[in-house]
This record gives structure tokens, sequence and C-alpha cells, in this order.
């Protein structure tokens, strides 16, 4: 079996942002089919030469303030974004537990719902159909209940569903934009045991918070992001300090 591998490559990142003015002027330039004066669009620029390379093993703890680009990086991490300029190369089965609701209908069942998101994993027909009763098992909800639309369900019983379905694979990298917490007290202790567990069988971990005692827990690296660019990397104990002596001289 490959060794898992995320490797990243002088990786820019670009975001076109519409004004309502643009916007208001490209709609007519599309009922006109006329084209949208470029000049008017703003370009941000979420990641700056971005280099970066994790192996087996590691275990990385990515922080900074809120815009820095933590979940920009993720989501290059996770395929979801093309980089504008540079590379990203990965090896290894992926999963990503930022939103644990993408790919679920709340007018399919419950069973429908399963298929949706474990496609949405990467999961075949197959894989999915092979886990169907230890993710209901584990979800606690009853048959009866798996065969409404999911629009029935209270937030709790979607949320468990949800969780079930997102944790039942074993990736060998997993990224995760802050930890999921389930506040349902029949389901919490078992939803957090799973989690960990997850989290220790990944042979790359990739977690952006801003929860210092989860970095120094789960992690043995740290990434420290700024504006977009790498302000360090290093041992977690090392980042952590140098992150919070920016804040308190800014």
């Amino acid at each position: 079996m490959a060794n898992a591998l995320i490797e990243l490559s002088d990786v820019w990142l670009e975001y076109p942002i519409y004004g309502s003015r643009s916007l208001k002027h490209m709609l007519l330039g599309l009922a006109t089919k006329g084209r949208l004066d470029r000049s008017e669009i703003v370009r941000v620029q979420a990641l700056k030469e971005i280099n970066l390379r994790f192996e087996d093993g590691d275990r990385i703890g990515i922080i900074g303030s809120n815009g820095a680009g933590k979940t920009s990086l993720l989501r290059v991490l996770a395929g979801a974004l093309t980089p504008t300029r540079g590379a990203m190369h990965r090896v290894g089965f992926t999963s990503t537990l930022f939103d644990v609701y993408l790919g679920m209908n709340g007018e399919a069942t419950g069973w429908d719902n399963i298929m949706l998101r474990g496609l949405f994993l990467g999961l075949s027909p197959d894989e999915v159909r092979a886990r169907t009763s230890d993710i209901v098992a584990f979800s606690g909800l009853s048959l009866d209940q798996m065969s409404r639309p999911m629009r029935t369900y209270s937030s709790g019983m979607v949320l468990r569903l949800a969780f079930s379905v997102a944790t039942c694979v074993s990736p060998e990298i997993l990224l995760m934009d802050e930890w999921i917490w389930v506040s349902d007290a029949d389901f919490i202790e078992r939803a957090q045991s799973r989690m960990t567990d997850m989290v220790h069988n990944a042979k790359i971990l990739i977690i952006a918070t801003h929860a210092d005692y989860l970095i120094q827990y789960f992690c043995n690296k740290a990434v420290l992001l700024e504006n977009g660019r790498i302000k360090g990397v290093g041992p977690v104990d090392e980042i952590l300090a140098l992150y919070h002596s920016q804040h308190r001289t800014a």
C-alpha cells in the first residue's frame, strides 16, 4: 500500500468578487449578449506562494486569524478548489469533515440520503450498500424513520444520520475544519469516540481550528497562515507561541 502524501508547490488561489454594480452589469450583459467589463471584477488573493509537503504520520494543525486562508487551504487540499497557479499532488483516499450535510436532500428518505452522501464521499454504490446497516445502527434511527423524507426529521435526527454517514469511512487523509460537536446526549459519547478513532487511524490529519488544546492534543506540527501566506511551519508549541505573540503586539 502506497504511503499517503500531499504536496503543494507554489500554490496561489484567487477569488473573483462581484459587487452589486458588477453583478447588475453582468446580468444586463447576459441579457443583451454583451460582455462583462472585467475591470469591475475585484480579485482577492486567498492563498499566495503556498509550499507544503505532508507525509505519513503528519498531524497538522492550521492556525491563523479569521480570513487568514485556513478554509481556502483546506478546500484546495481536498480538491474542491483548483489553484489559480501552482500545483497540488495528493496520494491516498481522502475524506473531509467540513460539512457533514453536503450531498443530502431534505425531500429524499433516510435510505436515499445514505446513498447520496456516500457517493459524495467517493464510495461506490456497492460500498455504500455494504455500510448501510452499520450506518443506520450507529445513528439510532428506526426503520420507520429511515423510510420518511429527511425534511420530517428533527435537527438532532438529521445530524445523527449525517454524522453516521460522514464517519463511516476510514480515510488515509482526513481534513477537518474545526471539530464536530454533537449535542445529543444519547449520541455524544459514541460520536466523539468514533471521531477520535477516525482521527487517530488516518495516516495524515489536517485540522484548521482556533482551539489550541485540539492542536496540542492531536497534532505534531502546525502551520501559521496570515493574509493567505505561510508565516511559520514547525512544532506545535513553537508555532502557537508565534501566533499568540503576533496577536499580543498587534
